[in-house]
């Protein structure tokens, strides 16, 4: 009786899984469906636009929807159904292969999608004044290369990554996405288009037009504007494109059809984190330990949440005190860099009895500086990569780009490079593991009261040239933008280089008096 009970609840459960997955897929098919008519819709409008504004807005458009379908799978770790292993048993001709699995792929609801808004665009094409043969000729290659394109990527993601995602990598690409993604975002929001497009916009359009990413579509509105020229360029570098697509597209299947499966994907499914994904190496354990300490100790955790927070309320005071709002808006990332440049003046002494582990072990000075810059870097860069673009919107002046990331670059990297070395001359105790971060415990020496005032000060100090540089480009104009960033980037990368180095000598030769101070602090 009880195996037949045991055998239902099984049955029962089983069903109900399979339930919600059709649930779920009938809600992304729906999803799908709903965002395909959109699009169609919205690019169906832009007949009765002119050429240039509906050129910029399918070329762009057919840029990104390229990249998505190239680096989409890469990033999200999908499970390709296609998958040419898959199919090894059956017997099929090899050489065959490429062209059976491309054809099988144009039969599902993503290809669909993408051929439906492919023939929108030639729909506009053509009424805009396109000739309709090589219209459709170059629509069918466009939509043929994004297709392929993410063939490519699944097979990409097939052969070098994991076969199950760690939640870790994929977390480092969607940061990746976040720094380069979000900018862009933001910049082409503020530009004001009044029903013409703006130059820069109009440049950007040019140049995407002549790659990979978007010749087809860029053909069929130079066509459509007499552009012969800018027609003949377009159209043979995406006819070049499919046709470098499917060679590399076959040379994949090939590969995946005579190579075994990596050992890699084993090791994800181990649990091991960050110690999984990272080098094997000195510095690949050292930054693994960091990232879970940073991630799960609350005493790291309230410093980077109390950065972003204190940057942004460097503004009030300088408003209130009469500061015009343009100048007063572009102090909170350099203060934001500043302070996270800070952070790991101290990273010594939050390691308590674990830093027996890197002396033990006789971890060399550099990997051990480098590893516990690494969990600063990672969170750094996506929130200044965030309020950078966010502060020029909200000043409109674009101008500043190159010289706000040029001052933050440098106020971090000189801040790390400089915390690199006081963490290991000058730490002072903190609060142990498990207590309140806001606990205040008994300094044993006087070292901590100047550790980390000489972190922050000199940072503010090796900077000068590049924030004197900013105050320049505020002032007279952008004609001092290059040499601002330039600046900024090489002194902050020089700063790190020797704090680095410096920091990770002191480290070794002074190994067993931070062990001491760890175990009486």
């Amino acid at each position: 009786m009880a195996a037949h009970v045991l055998r239902l609840r099984a049955a029962l459960l089983i069903g109900s899984l399979r339930g919600e997955r059709r649930v779920r897929t009938l809600l992304m098919l729906a999803v799908v469906v709903v965002i395909t008519v959109l699009v169609c819709a919205a690019v169906l409008s832009l007949e009765s636009a002119h050429v240039d504004v509906a050129r910029t807005v399918v070329v762009l458009g057919n840029a990104a929807l390229f990249l998505g379908f190239l680096v989409g799978p890469i990033l999200v770790g999908a499970v390709d159904q296609l998958d040419p292993r898959r199919f090894a048993v059956f017997g099929v001709d090899e050489r065959r292969m490429p062209a059976v699995l491309a054809l099988a792929s144009l039969i599902s609801i993503p290809s669909l999608a993408v051929i439906a808004v492919h023939a929108s665009v030639c729909v506009v094409a053509v009424r805009l004044g396109a000739p309709w043969p090589a219209a459709v000729l170059l629509s069918v290659v466009s939509a043929l290369t994004t297709i392929l394109a993410a063939r490519v990527g699944m097979a990409v993601n097939a052969l070098l990554l994991p076969e199950r995602r760690s939640r870790e990598l994929t977390a480092l690409f969607a940061l990746a996405v976040i720094v380069v993604a979000f900018p862009v975002a933001v910049f082409l929001a503020s530009l004001r288009w009044d029903g013409q497009v703006p130059g820069i916009v109009e440049s950007i359009t040019t140049a995407i037009g002549v790659t990979p990413l978007a010749a087809a579509p860029r053909f069929l509105f130079a066509a459509a504007a007499d552009d012969v020229a800018g027609a003949w360029i377009s159209g043979l570098v995406a006819i070049a494109t499919l046709v470098i697509l499917w060679v590399l597209w076959s040379w994949l299947v090939r590969r995946l059809l005579t190579t075994t499966e990596r050992p890699v994907a084993s090791r994800e499914r181990t649990g091991l984190g960050w110690f999984g994904l990272l080098p094997s190496n000195a510095f690949g354990a050292i930054a693994a330990r960091s990232l879970v300490y940073w991630l799960r100790d609350r005493r790291y955790i309230m410093n980077v949440i109390v950065v972003p927070i204190a940057g942004v309320l460097t503004v009030l005071p300088l408003v209130v005190a009469g500061v015009p709002l343009e100048i007063a808006a572009l102090v909170p990332v350099p203060v934001m860099a500043l302070f996270f440049g800070w952070l790991p003046h101290n990273d010594v002494a939050y390691d308590s009895t674990a830093l027996w582990t890197h002396v033990a072990s006789g971890v060399r000075g550099v990997p051990d500086r480098l590893g516990r810059l690494v969990p600063v870097l990672l969170v750094a860069l996506p929130v200044l990569a965030v309020a950078v673009p966010l502060t020029l919107l909200s000043i409109d002046d674009w101008r500043l780009l190159l010289p706000l990331v040029g001052v933050g670059a440098s106020l971090l990297l000189s801040a790390l490079g400089l915390s690199s070395i006081v963490s290991v001359i000058a730490p002072y105790a903190v609060s142990r593991p498990g207590d309140s971060p806001f606990q205040q415990p008994q300094r044993p020496t006087s070292r901590g009261a100047y550790g980390p005032a000489a972190a922050f000060l000199g940072a503010i100090v090796l900077s000068g040239p590049t924030i004197w540089l900013f105050a320049l480009t505020t002032i007279e104009g952008s004609a001092y933008a290059p040499a601002t960033f330039w600046v900024g980037l090489a002194s902050g990368l020089v700063v790190l280089a020797l704090g680095v180095v410096i920091g990770g000598r002191i480290f070794q030769q002074q190994g067993e008096r931070l062990m001491e101070f760890v175990e009486t602090a």
